[in-house]
């Protein structure tokens, strides 16, 4: 898996001031241009936190249907976590995400996974369903982020 640069040409991060915006995010391994549908796509840790929150089961009857929002949901927070962590911050300095979701019903899965990525207070957010506008008929998910890092 290779969560790399974008894949068209924009910035994937801007540092303005104190802020850092980071365009939105979806989860397409660079690698192979696909977008991630399988837990099998993520690391093994991965797996194993996501199985922590009763995803992940090894049961196909349950994994075909949850794991393409809840692989993609930490791909994109993990990738978002790597353009943090590139700026000298982590997820605690992300203070706003917004989320486009192909599907609204999707949230809840994407919010539990957020939850490891923000274990005690969630940023601030916004949440939008914008149904065919994301690229690709596989990508159910794309989060955009902003962070705020005072310059020492």
């Amino acid at each position: 898996m290779s969560m790399g640069k974008p894949m068209a040409r924009y910035a994937a991060s801007r540092r303005v001031g104190d802020f850092v915006f980071m365009s939105g995010v979806v989860a397409v391994d660079t690698a192979t241009r696909r977008a991630v549908t399988t837990y099998e796509e993520l690391p093994e840790a991965a797996r194993v936190a996501l199985q922590g929150l009763g995803y992940a089961t090894g049961q196909l009857s349950v994994d075909v249907f949850e794991a393409p929002i809840v692989a993609q949901s930490w791909f994109v927070l993990e990738r978002i976590r790597e353009l943090a962590a590139g700026h000298g911050g982590t997820m605690e300095d992300v203070v706003k995400l917004v989320q486009y979701f192909r599907r609204l019903d999707h949230y809840p899965a994407y919010s539990r996974v957020r939850g490891l990525f923000y274990p005690n207070d969630p940023p601030v957010s916004t949440v939008v369903e914008v149904s065919n506008y994301l690229p690709g008929e596989n990508v159910w998910i794309e989060v955009e982020a902003t962070m705020y890092l005072p310059r020492s």
